[in-house]
Protein backbone atom coordinates (compact mmCIF):
# COMPACT_ATOMS: atom_id res chain seq x y z
CA UNK A 1 0.00 0.00 0.00
CA UNK A 2 1.41 3.39 -1.06
CA UNK A 3 1.02 5.45 2.11
CA UNK A 4 1.74 8.75 0.39
CA UNK A 5 -0.97 8.11 -2.19
CA UNK A 6 -3.44 7.02 0.51
CA UNK A 7 -2.79 10.21 2.53
CA UNK A 8 -3.37 12.24 -0.62
CA UNK A 9 -6.61 10.35 -1.25
CA UNK A 10 -7.80 11.11 2.29
CA UNK A 11 -6.95 14.79 1.84
CA UNK A 12 -9.37 15.06 -1.09
CA UNK A 13 -12.28 14.57 1.32
CA UNK A 14 -10.89 17.49 3.35
CA UNK A 15 -10.80 19.50 0.12
CA UNK A 16 -14.26 18.98 -1.37
CA UNK A 17 -16.28 18.79 1.86
CA UNK A 18 -16.04 22.58 2.00
CA UNK A 19 -18.45 22.63 -0.94
CA UNK A 20 -20.94 20.35 0.80
CA UNK A 21 -20.95 22.32 4.05
CA UNK A 22 -20.56 25.97 3.01
CA UNK A 23 -22.23 25.95 -0.40
CA UNK A 24 -24.92 23.27 -0.32
CA UNK A 25 -25.92 23.28 3.36
CA UNK A 26 -25.30 26.73 4.80
CA UNK A 27 -24.69 29.67 2.45
CA UNK A 28 -25.97 29.12 -1.08
CA UNK A 29 -29.68 28.51 -0.24
CA UNK A 30 -29.91 31.89 1.54
CA UNK A 31 -27.84 33.68 -1.13
CA UNK A 32 -29.92 32.20 -3.94
CA UNK A 33 -33.22 33.20 -2.35
CA UNK A 34 -32.28 36.69 -1.17
CA UNK A 35 -29.82 37.83 -3.88
CA UNK A 36 -29.86 35.72 -7.05
CA UNK A 37 -33.65 35.36 -7.07
CA UNK A 38 -34.30 38.92 -5.88
CA UNK A 39 -37.60 40.03 -7.41
CA UNK A 40 -39.12 36.56 -7.34
CA UNK A 41 -41.42 35.43 -4.57
CA UNK A 42 -39.91 33.01 -2.04
CA UNK A 43 -41.90 30.01 -3.27
CA UNK A 44 -40.78 30.50 -6.86
CA UNK A 45 -37.17 30.99 -5.77
CA UNK A 46 -37.27 27.78 -3.75
CA UNK A 47 -38.77 25.90 -6.70
CA UNK A 48 -36.09 27.20 -9.09
CA UNK A 49 -33.37 26.11 -6.67
CA UNK A 50 -34.93 22.64 -6.36
CA UNK A 51 -35.20 22.29 -10.15
CA UNK A 52 -31.55 23.32 -10.50
CA UNK A 53 -30.44 20.66 -8.03
CA UNK A 54 -32.50 18.11 -9.96
CA UNK A 55 -30.89 19.06 -13.28
CA UNK A 56 -27.41 18.83 -11.79
CA UNK A 57 -28.08 15.43 -10.23
CA UNK A 58 -29.63 14.16 -13.46
CA UNK A 59 -26.50 15.09 -15.40
CA UNK A 60 -24.33 13.35 -12.83
CA UNK A 61 -26.55 10.28 -12.93
CA UNK A 62 -26.40 10.09 -16.71
CA UNK A 63 -22.70 10.82 -17.19
CA UNK A 64 -20.90 9.19 -14.28
CA UNK A 65 -21.49 5.52 -15.25
CA UNK A 66 -20.17 6.16 -18.77
CA UNK A 67 -17.17 8.13 -17.53
CA UNK A 68 -16.54 5.54 -14.83
CA UNK A 69 -16.46 2.73 -17.35
CA UNK A 70 -14.13 4.71 -19.60
CA UNK A 71 -11.86 5.51 -16.64
CA UNK A 72 -11.65 1.78 -15.84
CA UNK A 73 -10.65 0.94 -19.41
CA UNK A 74 -8.21 3.82 -19.84
CA UNK A 75 -6.89 3.70 -16.26
CA UNK A 76 -7.15 7.51 -16.08
CA UNK A 77 -9.16 7.94 -12.89
CA UNK A 78 -6.85 10.66 -11.58
CA UNK A 79 -7.17 12.58 -14.84
CA UNK A 80 -10.96 12.47 -14.67
CA UNK A 81 -10.93 13.46 -10.98
CA UNK A 82 -8.67 16.42 -11.82
CA UNK A 83 -10.99 17.62 -14.58
CA UNK A 84 -14.09 17.44 -12.39
CA UNK A 85 -12.27 19.15 -9.51
CA UNK A 86 -11.29 22.05 -11.75
CA UNK A 87 -14.86 22.31 -13.02
CA UNK A 88 -16.27 22.32 -9.49
CA UNK A 89 -13.75 24.71 -7.94
CA UNK A 90 -13.93 27.30 -10.74
CA UNK A 91 -17.73 27.27 -11.03
CA UNK A 92 -18.10 27.55 -7.24
CA UNK A 93 -15.83 30.61 -7.17
CA UNK A 94 -17.95 32.14 -9.95
CA UNK A 95 -20.93 32.46 -7.58
CA UNK A 96 -19.17 35.65 -6.45
CA UNK A 97 -20.05 37.19 -9.84
CA UNK A 98 -23.81 36.74 -9.35
CA UNK A 99 -25.69 40.01 -8.88
CA UNK A 100 -29.24 40.65 -7.68
CA UNK A 101 -31.77 39.02 -9.96
CA UNK A 102 -29.20 36.81 -11.74
CA UNK A 103 -30.94 33.59 -10.78
CA UNK A 104 -30.31 32.00 -14.19
CA UNK A 105 -26.57 32.62 -13.88
CA UNK A 106 -26.59 31.25 -10.34
CA UNK A 107 -28.48 28.16 -11.52
CA UNK A 108 -25.96 27.57 -14.30
CA UNK A 109 -23.05 27.75 -11.85
CA UNK A 110 -24.87 25.42 -9.47
CA UNK A 111 -25.38 22.80 -12.20
CA UNK A 112 -21.69 22.98 -13.13
CA UNK A 113 -20.44 22.88 -9.54
CA UNK A 114 -22.76 19.97 -8.73
CA UNK A 115 -21.41 18.09 -11.74
CA UNK A 116 -17.86 18.79 -10.56
CA UNK A 117 -18.58 17.74 -6.97
CA UNK A 118 -20.68 14.62 -7.51
CA UNK A 119 -18.95 13.53 -10.71
CA UNK A 120 -15.55 13.84 -9.05
CA UNK A 121 -16.74 11.80 -6.08
CA UNK A 122 -17.60 8.87 -8.37
CA UNK A 123 -13.93 8.63 -9.44
CA UNK A 124 -12.68 9.38 -5.93
CA UNK A 125 -14.73 6.53 -4.44
CA UNK A 126 -13.62 4.11 -7.14
CA UNK A 127 -9.94 4.76 -6.29
CA UNK A 128 -10.32 3.18 -2.84
CA UNK A 129 -9.94 -0.49 -3.91
CA UNK A 130 -7.04 0.48 -6.19
CA UNK A 131 -5.09 2.03 -3.31
CA UNK A 132 -6.08 0.00 -0.25
CA UNK A 133 -6.25 -3.79 0.32
CA UNK A 134 -9.60 -5.22 1.39
CA UNK A 135 -8.83 -5.58 5.11
CA UNK A 136 -7.88 -1.90 5.48
CA UNK A 137 -10.64 -0.21 3.50
CA UNK A 138 -13.08 0.35 6.39
CA UNK A 139 -10.46 2.22 8.38
CA UNK A 140 -9.07 4.26 5.47
CA UNK A 141 -12.54 5.13 4.18
CA UNK A 142 -13.53 6.38 7.65
CA UNK A 143 -10.37 8.51 7.81
CA UNK A 144 -11.42 10.16 4.56
CA UNK A 145 -14.87 11.04 5.87
CA UNK A 146 -13.38 12.21 9.19
CA UNK A 147 -10.96 14.52 7.37
CA UNK A 148 -13.91 15.89 5.41
CA UNK A 149 -15.76 16.76 8.60
CA UNK A 150 -12.81 18.70 9.97
CA UNK A 151 -11.93 20.45 6.72
CA UNK A 152 -15.50 21.38 5.94
CA UNK A 153 -16.14 22.49 9.51
CA UNK A 154 -13.06 24.72 9.72
CA UNK A 155 -13.85 26.57 6.50
CA UNK A 156 -17.55 26.83 7.37
CA UNK A 157 -16.66 28.47 10.70
CA UNK A 158 -14.43 30.96 8.86
CA UNK A 159 -17.11 31.63 6.23
CA UNK A 160 -19.77 32.27 8.85
CA UNK A 161 -17.41 34.74 10.53
CA UNK A 162 -16.92 36.47 7.17
CA UNK A 163 -20.69 36.78 6.74
CA UNK A 164 -21.84 37.56 10.28
CA UNK A 165 -18.82 39.61 11.50
CA UNK A 166 -17.31 40.95 8.26
CA UNK A 167 -15.68 44.00 9.86
CA UNK A 168 -13.39 41.74 11.92
CA UNK A 169 -11.81 40.57 8.66
CA UNK A 170 -11.83 43.92 6.89
CA UNK A 171 -14.80 43.02 4.69
CA UNK A 172 -17.35 45.75 3.95
CA UNK A 173 -20.58 43.87 4.69
CA UNK A 174 -22.24 40.48 4.97
CA UNK A 175 -23.02 40.25 1.24
CA UNK A 176 -19.38 40.87 0.35
CA UNK A 177 -18.46 38.24 2.95
CA UNK A 178 -20.82 35.81 1.26
CA UNK A 179 -19.21 36.43 -2.12
CA UNK A 180 -15.73 35.94 -0.67
CA UNK A 181 -16.87 32.73 1.02
CA UNK A 182 -17.63 31.21 -2.41
CA UNK A 183 -14.13 32.14 -3.59
CA UNK A 184 -12.54 30.61 -0.48
CA UNK A 185 -14.40 27.34 -1.09
CA UNK A 186 -13.11 27.16 -4.68
CA UNK A 187 -9.53 27.93 -3.63
CA UNK A 188 -9.69 25.51 -0.66
CA UNK A 189 -11.08 22.73 -2.85
CA UNK A 190 -8.42 23.11 -5.52
CA UNK A 191 -5.51 23.67 -3.11
CA UNK A 192 -6.11 20.56 -1.01
CA UNK A 193 -6.90 18.46 -4.09
CA UNK A 194 -3.37 18.99 -5.42
CA UNK A 195 -1.90 16.06 -3.43
CA UNK A 196 -4.25 13.48 -4.97
CA UNK A 197 -3.59 14.93 -8.42
CA UNK A 198 0.17 14.62 -7.95
CA UNK A 199 0.61 11.49 -5.84
CA UNK A 200 -2.05 9.07 -7.13
CA UNK A 201 -0.94 7.88 -10.55
CA UNK A 202 -3.21 6.75 -13.31
CA UNK A 203 -3.48 2.98 -13.63
CA UNK A 204 -2.30 0.79 -16.46
CA UNK A 205 -4.75 0.74 -19.33
CA UNK A 206 -6.95 -2.33 -19.57
CA UNK A 207 -6.96 -1.79 -23.34
CA UNK A 208 -4.34 -0.33 -25.64
CA UNK A 209 -4.66 1.72 -28.79
CA UNK A 210 -8.33 2.66 -28.47
CA UNK A 211 -9.44 5.91 -30.05
CA UNK A 212 -11.66 8.31 -28.12
CA UNK A 213 -14.67 6.91 -29.98
CA UNK A 214 -13.52 3.39 -29.19
CA UNK A 215 -13.32 4.18 -25.49
CA UNK A 216 -16.81 5.71 -25.61
CA UNK A 217 -18.28 2.68 -27.40
CA UNK A 218 -16.53 0.27 -25.06
CA UNK A 219 -17.65 2.31 -22.07
CA UNK A 220 -21.26 2.17 -23.24
CA UNK A 221 -20.98 -1.57 -23.79
CA UNK A 222 -19.60 -2.05 -20.27
CA UNK A 223 -22.41 0.02 -18.78
CA UNK A 224 -24.90 -2.28 -20.47
CA UNK A 225 -22.90 -5.16 -19.05
CA UNK A 226 -23.00 -3.64 -15.55
CA UNK A 227 -26.80 -3.50 -15.62
CA UNK A 228 -27.09 -6.94 -17.21
CA UNK A 229 -24.43 -8.69 -15.16
CA UNK A 230 -25.23 -7.27 -11.74
CA UNK A 231 -27.24 -10.46 -11.20
CA UNK A 232 -23.92 -12.33 -11.24
CA UNK A 233 -23.19 -10.62 -7.93
CA UNK A 234 -26.40 -11.22 -5.92
CA UNK A 235 -24.93 -10.16 -2.58
CA UNK A 236 -23.58 -6.94 -4.09
CA UNK A 237 -26.98 -6.27 -5.64
CA UNK A 238 -28.72 -6.78 -2.29
CA UNK A 239 -26.25 -4.40 -0.64
CA UNK A 240 -26.88 -1.79 -3.34
CA UNK A 241 -30.65 -2.21 -2.89
CA UNK A 242 -30.30 -1.73 0.88
CA UNK A 243 -28.14 1.33 0.18
CA UNK A 244 -30.85 2.85 -2.02
CA UNK A 245 -33.28 2.87 0.88
CA UNK A 246 -31.21 3.80 3.90
CA UNK A 247 -29.08 6.31 2.00
CA UNK A 248 -32.28 7.98 0.80
CA UNK A 249 -33.32 8.32 4.44
CA UNK A 250 -29.93 9.77 5.42
CA UNK A 251 -29.91 12.26 2.54
CA UNK A 252 -33.46 13.36 3.31
CA UNK A 253 -32.48 14.12 6.90
CA UNK A 254 -29.52 16.17 5.63
CA UNK A 255 -31.67 18.08 3.14
CA UNK A 256 -34.77 18.61 5.28
CA UNK A 257 -33.37 19.07 8.79
CA UNK A 258 -33.03 22.85 8.54
CA UNK A 259 -36.46 23.30 6.97
CA UNK A 260 -38.03 20.99 9.54
CA UNK A 261 -36.36 22.89 12.38
CA UNK A 262 -37.64 26.18 10.98
CA UNK A 263 -41.23 24.93 10.78
CA UNK A 264 -41.26 24.10 14.49
CA UNK A 265 -39.85 27.49 15.49
CA UNK A 266 -36.09 26.92 15.91
CA UNK A 267 -34.02 30.02 15.09
CA UNK A 268 -31.50 30.32 12.28
CA UNK A 269 -28.52 30.82 14.60
CA UNK A 270 -29.37 27.63 16.47
CA UNK A 271 -29.69 25.71 13.21
CA UNK A 272 -26.29 26.92 11.96
CA UNK A 273 -24.59 26.16 15.26
CA UNK A 274 -26.10 22.68 15.23
CA UNK A 275 -24.61 22.15 11.75
CA UNK A 276 -21.16 23.01 13.09
CA UNK A 277 -21.68 20.64 16.02
CA UNK A 278 -22.51 17.82 13.61
CA UNK A 279 -19.30 18.52 11.67
CA UNK A 280 -16.97 18.37 14.65
CA UNK A 281 -18.70 15.47 16.42
CA UNK A 282 -18.50 13.62 13.11
CA UNK A 283 -14.69 13.69 13.04
CA UNK A 284 -13.84 11.40 15.99
CA UNK A 285 -17.04 9.39 15.60
CA UNK A 286 -16.27 8.45 12.00
CA UNK A 287 -12.81 7.23 13.02
CA UNK A 288 -14.26 5.22 15.91
CA UNK A 289 -16.87 3.58 13.69
CA UNK A 290 -14.15 2.72 11.19
CA UNK A 291 -12.24 0.90 13.94
CA UNK A 292 -15.45 -0.76 15.13
CA UNK A 293 -16.02 -2.04 11.59
CA UNK A 294 -12.60 -3.71 11.65
CA UNK A 295 -13.24 -5.30 15.06
CA UNK A 296 -16.91 -6.24 14.86
CA UNK A 297 -17.36 -6.40 11.03
CA UNK A 298 -18.53 -3.70 8.66
CA UNK A 299 -22.05 -5.11 8.33
CA UNK A 300 -22.73 -5.19 12.09
CA UNK A 301 -21.36 -1.69 12.59
CA UNK A 302 -23.41 -0.35 9.69
CA UNK A 303 -26.55 -1.96 11.07
CA UNK A 304 -25.90 -0.37 14.48
CA UNK A 305 -25.57 3.07 12.88
CA UNK A 306 -28.85 2.59 10.98
CA UNK A 307 -30.68 1.64 14.17
CA UNK A 308 -29.34 4.90 15.62
CA UNK A 309 -30.97 6.70 12.69
CA UNK A 310 -34.27 5.01 13.54
CA UNK A 311 -33.94 6.47 17.04
CA UNK A 312 -33.07 9.90 15.60
CA UNK A 313 -36.20 9.90 13.44
CA UNK A 314 -38.39 8.84 16.37
CA UNK A 315 -36.95 11.53 18.64
CA UNK A 316 -37.23 14.08 15.84
CA UNK A 317 -40.97 13.50 15.79
CA UNK A 318 -41.18 14.62 19.43
CA UNK A 319 -38.72 17.52 19.16
CA UNK A 320 -40.09 20.87 20.37
CA UNK A 321 -37.18 23.21 21.17
CA UNK A 322 -33.63 24.17 20.24
CA UNK A 323 -32.00 22.02 22.94
CA UNK A 324 -33.65 18.96 21.41
CA UNK A 325 -32.22 19.92 18.01
CA UNK A 326 -28.73 20.15 19.50
CA UNK A 327 -29.08 16.63 20.94
CA UNK A 328 -30.16 15.28 17.57
CA UNK A 329 -27.28 17.13 15.88
CA UNK A 330 -24.84 15.29 18.14
CA UNK A 331 -26.55 11.96 17.43
CA UNK A 332 -26.40 12.55 13.67
CA UNK A 333 -22.72 13.46 13.97
CA UNK A 334 -22.09 10.16 15.75
CA UNK A 335 -23.28 8.03 12.82
CA UNK A 336 -23.51 10.08 9.62
CA UNK A 337 -19.91 9.87 8.43
CA UNK A 338 -19.40 6.35 9.75
CA UNK A 339 -22.44 4.93 7.99
CA UNK A 340 -21.40 6.50 4.70
CA UNK A 341 -17.73 5.52 4.92
CA UNK A 342 -18.52 1.92 5.87
CA UNK A 343 -21.04 1.72 3.03
CA UNK A 344 -18.35 2.86 0.59
CA UNK A 345 -15.77 0.36 1.78
CA UNK A 346 -18.28 -2.50 2.00
CA UNK A 347 -19.47 -1.85 -1.54
CA UNK A 348 -15.89 -1.83 -2.81
CA UNK A 349 -15.19 -5.14 -1.05
CA UNK A 350 -17.99 -6.86 -2.98
CA UNK A 351 -17.09 -5.38 -6.36
CA UNK A 352 -14.92 -7.36 -8.81
CA UNK A 353 -11.49 -5.90 -9.50
CA UNK A 354 -11.23 -3.84 -12.67
CA UNK A 355 -14.88 -2.74 -12.64
CA UNK A 356 -15.05 -0.42 -9.64
CA UNK A 357 -15.41 2.70 -11.79
CA UNK A 358 -18.44 1.49 -13.71
CA UNK A 359 -20.01 -0.24 -10.69
CA UNK A 360 -19.63 2.84 -8.50
CA UNK A 361 -21.16 4.64 -11.47
CA UNK A 362 -24.04 2.16 -11.31
CA UNK A 363 -24.43 2.89 -7.59
CA UNK A 364 -24.21 6.60 -8.33
CA UNK A 365 -26.90 6.71 -11.00
CA UNK A 366 -29.34 4.41 -9.21
CA UNK A 367 -28.93 6.10 -5.83
CA UNK A 368 -29.40 9.53 -7.42
CA UNK A 369 -32.72 8.44 -8.89
CA UNK A 370 -33.79 6.64 -5.72
CA UNK A 371 -32.97 9.72 -3.63
CA UNK A 372 -35.93 11.50 -5.20
CA UNK A 373 -38.38 9.49 -3.13
CA UNK A 374 -37.30 10.42 0.40
CA UNK A 375 -37.91 14.18 0.06
CA UNK A 376 -41.02 13.50 -2.06
CA UNK A 377 -42.58 11.23 0.58
CA UNK A 378 -41.58 13.66 3.34
CA UNK A 379 -43.28 16.53 1.50
CA UNK A 380 -46.32 14.54 0.42
CA UNK A 381 -47.06 13.18 3.89
CA UNK A 382 -46.58 16.62 5.39
CA UNK A 383 -48.87 18.20 2.80
CA UNK A 384 -51.61 15.58 3.09
CA UNK A 385 -51.60 15.54 6.89
CA UNK A 386 -50.71 19.17 7.53
CA UNK A 387 -47.92 18.02 9.85
CA UNK A 388 -44.19 18.06 9.07
CA UNK A 389 -43.76 15.81 12.13
CA UNK A 390 -45.55 13.00 10.31
CA UNK A 391 -43.36 13.77 7.30
CA UNK A 392 -40.19 13.12 9.31
CA UNK A 393 -41.77 9.99 10.78
CA UNK A 394 -42.32 8.63 7.26
CA UNK A 395 -38.54 8.17 6.95
CA UNK A 396 -38.83 5.13 9.20
CA UNK A 397 -40.04 3.29 6.09
CA UNK A 398 -36.75 3.90 4.26
CA UNK A 399 -34.53 2.95 7.18
CA UNK A 400 -36.67 -0.10 7.95
CA UNK A 401 -36.49 -1.46 4.41
CA UNK A 402 -32.76 -0.74 4.19
CA UNK A 403 -32.11 -2.61 7.44
CA UNK A 404 -34.20 -5.61 6.42
CA UNK A 405 -32.38 -6.00 3.09
CA UNK A 406 -28.94 -5.41 4.65
CA UNK A 407 -29.54 -8.17 7.19
CA UNK A 408 -29.88 -10.64 4.29
CA UNK A 409 -26.52 -9.71 2.71
CA UNK A 410 -23.90 -12.47 3.02
CA UNK A 411 -20.69 -10.43 2.92
CA UNK A 412 -18.25 -13.33 2.66
CA UNK A 413 -20.19 -14.93 -0.18
CA UNK A 414 -20.30 -11.54 -1.90
CA UNK A 415 -16.53 -11.18 -1.68
CA UNK A 416 -16.16 -14.66 -3.13
CA UNK A 417 -18.50 -13.79 -6.01
CA UNK A 418 -16.40 -10.74 -6.83
CA UNK A 419 -13.17 -12.73 -6.81
CA UNK A 420 -14.36 -15.72 -8.83
CA UNK A 421 -16.82 -14.25 -11.32
CA UNK A 422 -14.47 -11.51 -12.46
CA UNK A 423 -15.23 -8.88 -15.08
CA UNK A 424 -18.05 -9.52 -17.52
CA UNK A 425 -15.55 -9.57 -20.38
CA UNK A 426 -13.94 -12.69 -18.85
CA UNK A 427 -10.51 -11.41 -19.81
CA UNK A 428 -11.15 -11.33 -23.57
CA UNK A 429 -9.21 -8.60 -25.42
CA UNK A 430 -10.84 -5.53 -26.92
CA UNK A 431 -10.36 -4.30 -30.45
CA UNK A 432 -8.21 -1.15 -30.66
CA UNK A 433 -10.42 0.22 -33.42
CA UNK A 434 -13.89 -0.45 -32.05
CA UNK A 435 -13.53 -1.22 -28.37
CA UNK A 436 -15.57 -4.39 -28.90
CA UNK A 437 -14.69 -7.91 -27.79
CA UNK A 438 -12.30 -9.80 -30.00
CA UNK A 439 -13.91 -13.15 -30.83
Amino acid sequence: MNKSAVRAWIMYDWANSAYATTVLAAVLPVFYSSVAADGLDKTTAASFLAYTHAIGMALVALLSPLLGAISDLSGRKTTFLTCFTLLGAVSTSCFALVERGDWLMASAFLVLSTLGFSGGNAFYDSMLPDLVPSGRRDQISSKGYAAGYVGGGILLALNLLMIQKPSLLGISDGLAGTRWSFVTVGVWWLLFALPVMRRVPNLKRQTAGLTAAGYARSGLRRIAGAYRDIRRYPQLFKLIAAFWFYNDGINTIILMATIYGTTIGIGTSDLILALLITQFVGFPSTLLLGKAAVRFSAKRTLLASLFMYVLIVALGYWMTQASHFYVLAVMVGLVQGGSQSISRSLLSDLMPAGRTGELFGFVNITSKFSSIFGPFVFGLVGQLTGSSRLGILSLLLFFGLGILILIKVDVERGKSDGRHNGPADNGKPLSAETGELVT
